[in-house]
């Protein structure tokens, strides 16, 4: 299947695994923060499979998930909280350092007039952070969003502001994102060098979805 990425006037990217290689420093992050606030090994390894398995979804549904099904504790906004602040610590050196997808410039310059939005399950104020440090917030003049407020909510509400106009694409690497552009009415682009969905090439071919390499792949 071939895509014309020029013709889009809104062009939504995932952060993680699609802009950032930074899936696995996530996944990583996940278990030392439950390591680190006590948690045995099997229950450190249990969150990381959740997070796995919903890939795009809130920290803070996992955090809460973790705590009511995981360790049978109250989900309270404080104990939260303590999750978050760890979370975000073990994070913050990992995403410093992290590679930039290539063809990023190139993109940008194949579609000069489409804009460009981050749509993440990462903290949003965390990623307007990270993208000012590493000079990446000036390719995304539509905005950098992400969580608390989920992928649905924010496709929502940014195709209601007029912000998101079509034809627009979201350009993904979990479930999640190809479910949420659905919902929304977007197309979807697959890409699969840094997915963590361990069974993308199958889902991808059931669900007849669009599959790249990577960025790059997408100006070539």
């Amino acid at each position: 299947m071939q895509i014309d990425i020029q013709q889009y006037k809104t062009i939504v990217f995932d952060c993680d695994g699609v802009v950032l290689d930074s899936n696995l420093v996530k996944t990583q992050a996940y278990f030392r923060t439950a390591k680190n606030l006590g948690a045995s090994d099997v229950d450190a390894q249990a969150l990381v499979d959740y997070h796995v398995r919903l890939g795009g979804i809130s920290r803070y549904h996992k955090f809460d998930y973790y705590l009511r099904e995981i360790l049978q504790q109250a989900a309270t906004p404080e104990a939260i909280q303590i999750l978050l602040d760890e979370f975000s610590r073990e994070l913050e050196v990992g995403l410093l350092h992290c590679e930039i997808a290539q063809g990023l410039p190139a993109l940008r310059e194949l579609t000069p007039n489409a804009n460009w939005m981050i749509l993440s399950g990462g903290d949003q104020q965390e990623i307007r952070t990270l993208f000012a440090k590493r000079n990446l917030q000036a390719l995304f003049n539509g905005g950098l969003f992400g969580s608390p407020d989920n992928k649905d909510t924010v496709l929502a509400r940014e195709k209601a502001s007029g912000n998101l106009q079509f034809p627009a694409v979201f350009i993904g690497d979990s479930q999640y994102d190809f479910e949420a552009a659905t919902r929304a009415g977007l197309d979807f682009v697959f890409l699969s060098d840094w997915t963590e969905l361990a069974n993308w090439q199958s889902y991808c071919v059931t669900h007849k979805i669009l599959v790249r390499a990577n960025i790059a792949a997408l100006v070539s």
